[in-house]
C-alpha cells in the first residue's frame, strides 16, 4: 500500500484507537518477567497529525453598520491532500493539520505538557441558515431580518480558521502500562494509556471575506477552549514511541476580527471532536545514576 493511502487510512478509521492495541498484541506477546520501566524526571515532545469534526454554531457579526446572527451553521475541517513536500518537508510540516506537544513526568504515571493542536475550521459555503438581525452596509444585502434563510454565497460570507484553529494547550495527563493486560511482555516494548483534560487559548488566523470586502486573513487571540482525552501508547527501546488519540473539547471564540475595520468581529462557540496519529520521544535532559 503506498504511503498516501495508508496515511489517510489511518486518519480517517474509526478503528484509529485500537491499531497500536492490535499492532502490539500481534507481535510483542511473550511469556517473561521484564523490569519496570521508570518515566519519573523524563521529558517527552510528539509530532503528528489529526482529523477533527465540529458541532453546528451560531455565528454572530457585528460592526458600524449591522448586527446579526447566522443559526447552526455547518463547518468542516480541511485536510491537505499527501506529498512528500507537505508533510515530510520540515519548512512545510506546519501546513496540513497537525498536534506538537512538549511534556514533563511529574512521577511514573503524570505528566504536564504544553503544545498546540493546529486544527481547520471552514464554513461551509453555499449553505442556507437562518439569520435574525440587521443589515445596514449599503450592500444588495441591507435589511431586517427575523428567521428569515440567507443563503451563504462567497459575495456575502467566505468564512474559516484554516492556519489555523490553533488551540494551544496546557494538559494535564495520568499514564498507565497496560501491557500486562494482553499478555505482551519484553523489555523493549511497553503498551500505555494515558487520559486527562487541558484548557488554553484559541489564537486563529481567521480567513474571512465579508460583503465581498477585502479578505482579512491575520492571527488573533479569539478566545479559549478545554478538553478531554485519552490516547493509547506504545513505546519501543524505552525512548521512542508511537500514539493514538482521541479528543472531546469545547471552543469559544468572542473576539474574532473579520475585516480590516478593527469595528468588524465574530462571535461563535462550538464543540470539536478530534482524532490524531503522534510520533515521539522521551528522554532524561541529563545522564541519570545508577
Amino acid at each position: 500500500m503506498k504511503l498516501k493511502k495508508l496515511l489517510a487510512n489511518i486518519l480517517k478509521t474509526k478503528q484509529l484507537f485500537f491499531l497500536l492495541l492490535l499492532f502490539s498484541n500481534f507481535l510483542f506477546s511473550q511469556e517473561k518477567k521484564v523490569e519496570k520501566v521508570s518515566n519519573k524526571g523524563k521529558m517527552f515532545f510528539y509530532w503528528g497529525w489529526n482529523r477533527a469534526s465540529f458541532s453546528d454554531s451560531d455565528i454572530h457579526l457585528t460592526g458600524e453598520n449591522y448586527d446579526f446572527t447566522l443559526k447552526n451553521v455547518v463547518a468542516k475541517d480541511k485536510v491537505t491532500s499527501f506529498s512528500y513536500n507537505d508533510y515530510l518537508n520540515p519548512g512545510r510540516v506546519t501546513i496540513p493539520q497537525n498536534n506538537y506537544r512538549f511534556g514533563y513526568f511529574l512521577s511514573d504515571n503524570y505528566t504536564i505538557s504544553i503544545g498546540v493542536d493546529h486544527m481547520k475550521y471552514v464554513m461551509a459555503s453555499y449553505q442556507t441558515v437562518k439569520i435574525d438581525g440587521e443589515i445596514n452596509a449599503g450592500t444588495q444585502f441591507d435589511g431586517v431580518y427575523n428567521n428569515d434563510d440567507i443563503l451563504l454565497s462567497h459575495d456575502f460570507l467566505q468564512f474559516e480558521h484554516t492556519d489555523g484553529l490553533n488551540y494551544i494547550s496546557v494538559e494535564f495527563y495520568r499514564f498507565d502500562e497496560i501491557s500486562h493486560l494482553i499478555g505482551m511482555n519484553h523489555k523493549d516494548f511497553q503498551l500505555n494509556i494515558t487520559e486527562g483534560f487541558g484548557a488554553g487559548i484559541i489564537y486563529p488566523r481567521t480567513n474571512s471575506t465579508l460583503f465581498n470586502q477585502e479578505r482579512w486573513d491575520e492571527f488573533h487571540l479569539s478566545g479559549w477552549g478545554v478538553s478531554a482525552g485519552v490516547g493509547l501508547n506504545l513505546t519501543f527501546f524505552k525512548h521512542f514511541f508511537i500514539q493514538s488519540d482521541l479528543k472531546y473539547g469545547y471552543v469559544n471564540m468572542p473576539d474574532i476580527r473579520t475585516t480590516f475595520n478593527p469595528a468588524d468581529k465574530a462571535s461563535q462557540s462550538f464543540t470539536f471532536f478530534q482524532k490524531s496519529i503522534v510520533i515521539g520521544a522521551r528522554f532524561y535532559l541529563s545522564k541519570r545514576k545508577k
